[in-house]
């Protein structure tokens, strides 16, 4: 009862200061570090007590749609029958509550032990490729079908049809966060060509519907992995830091100091907090965040 009072609080705080102005939008994707995997007892006393502020958001996860709805943001991950987990995402929008302290809006499709190469193990068979190919032989997952990719995007497009176009100051999209790629360390050396597919897909998606192409340059923020972490692909992340090269929208946290759950796979309480803080920082230092 008190999270809903502080929600309710919050969003009626948000509809009176947003009034007129741009309404901020963060999308998010990802395999398991993006879904969250530390326990509910274990977030920070003070993001319990505080809440996330006017967060509200749309959540998909393989075969669940997020449907272009929004509801009230706290961390749950799907295919654990809805248990409230958590990762670093929670730790970034409950820092952009407290910068700007009026609604926004977060769009999420994550599954854990998904990939972005078909060649590839991934959850249930289920991609984040881009390729042609693929795209063209595959429906949204959410649809029956087995591309993320699409669910995300057709999602993101419901999202902004349903809501976000509605809104009186209109909206932006302002990053596009991602954590993933332990999945596709058997073909590492693949990374480069298929996360920079993905991300032009995402952006090139977003130019055609909405007109605006300044989504070309949309700021794109991803994580590597912890130096502990038994999935870990050096392959990977030396693809993570060329497209960070030769993209200056394209920003990589490294994350080789993030401590794991016991698993050594999954960022714990302190390693989620540490990726959630710097990810924030990155936006405010990009200008994709600004307090108010």
């Amino acid at each position: 009862m008190a999270r809903i009072i502080i929600t309710l609080f919050w969003l009626l705080c948000g509809v009176a200061v947003s009034a007129g102005k741009v309404t901020p939008v963060i999308i998010t994707a990802g395999q398991s570090n993006t879904d969250g995997r530390v326990p509910d007892s274990m977030l920070p006393d003070y993001i319990k007590r505080d809440g996330f502020g006017g967060c509200m958001w749309s959540y998909g996860s393989g075969e669940l749609s997020g449907n272009g709805s929004f509801e009230p943001f706290y961390p749950k991950v799907a295919r654990r029958g809805g248990e409230a987990l958590w990762g670093y995402d929670a730790v970034v929008y409950y820092r952009i509550a407290k910068a700007i302290n009026r609604e926004f809006y977060v769009i999420k499709e994550s599954l854990g032990g998904t990939a972005v190469d078909p060649r590839c193990g991934s959850t249930q068979g289920m991609y984040w490729s881009a390729a042609p190919e693929f795209l063209a032989a595959n429906t949204a997952a959410d649809r029956g079908g087995k591309s993320l990719l699409k669910a995300f995007t057709n999602n993101i497009g419901a999202c902004i049809d349903s809501v976000l176009s509605q809104k009186p100051g209109g909206y932006e999209i302002k990053a596009f966060l991602w954590h993933q790629g332990e999945s596709d360390r058997l073909k590492a050396e693949c990374y480069y060509d298929n996360l920079k597919a993905v991300v032009s897909y995402v952006r090139r998606y977003l130019v055609e519907k909405t007109g605006d192409e300044r989504y070309n340059s949309l700021t794109f923020i991803c994580g590597t992995f912890s130096s502990e972490s038994r999935q870990r692909s050096q392959g990977v992340v030396d693809a993570l830091k060329l497209l960070a090269e030769e993209d200056a929208d394209f920003h990589v946290i490294d994350m080789y100091d993030g401590s794991l759950l016991d698993d050594g796979l999954h960022f714990d309480a302190d390693g989620a907090v540490l990726f959630g803080n710097r990810i924030f920082d990155k936006l405010v230092e990009t200008g994709a965040i600004i307090a108010d």
